[in-house]
């Protein structure tokens, strides 16, 4: 990973990982402090600032990826292209496009800011809660996906009715519905009504 300004404070001086510090903020999102990640997710959580992103090839059809089953929290599970947390500090557009590369190899040709949602989900598996001021985008991806599979076990490109087929099926992020709905209008001004969602 780069290190900027944001994520210098993120890292020991010897170059390892310290813990992940999130921004805790108030119903407005406006920054109150900071916490540990694990810390933040636990039980009844604190809200803090998040992201999600939503790719779409010139199909129209929706990225989705399936979390990594050695994942802390939600592995396994099938979710929105890229989610996660800016570092104190970093503003949600550029940690939603450096974790999209992260995770997925991927630039996005396009990424647009797509609102915000605000949520409290419990996850019943592992306990921790997804307490979040959420920052949406929405965006086109015009090349191949190369996931890091210590972050992503597998991936889709859907169309609305497969995606209903495989939520139907398959297990999701507690927050993926949430977070799609909240999306919806910046998705279809994006796609065209002709896609569908």
């Amino acid at each position: 990973m780069p290190i900027t300004p944001a994520t210098a404070t993120n890292r020991a001086s010897n170059g390892n990982a310290e813990a992940i510090m999130l921004e805790l903020v108030d119903e407005n999102g406006t920054t109150i402090g900071t916490a540990e990640k694990l810390t933040a997710h636990q039980a009844p959580g604190q809200l803090h600032r998040a992201f999600s992103v939503f790719l779409f090839d010139e199909q129209g059809r929706l990225l989705l990826q399936q979390r990594a089953l050695g994942k802390y929290h939600s592995p396994g599970v099938w979710s929105n292209t890229c989610c996660g947390h800016p570092y104190p500090g970093e503003a949600p557009f550029a940690a939603a496009a450096r974790r999209t590369y992260e995770e997925l190899g991927v630039s996005p040709s396009l990424l647009a800011e797509a609102g915000t949602v605000r949520y409290n989900h419990p996850d019943p598996d592992s306990g921790l809660v997804e307490q979040e001021f959420n920052h949406l985008f929405v965006g086109l991806v015009q090349t191949t996906v190369d996931p890091d599979p210590e972050e992503v076990a597998s991936t889709a490109f859907v169309t609305p009715e497969e995606l209903a087929e495989r939520h139907a099926k398959d297990t999701f992020s507690a927050w993926f519905m949430t977070v799609l709905d909240a999306a919806r209008p910046a998705v279809r001004e994006l796609t065209g009504t002709s896609a569908g969602w």
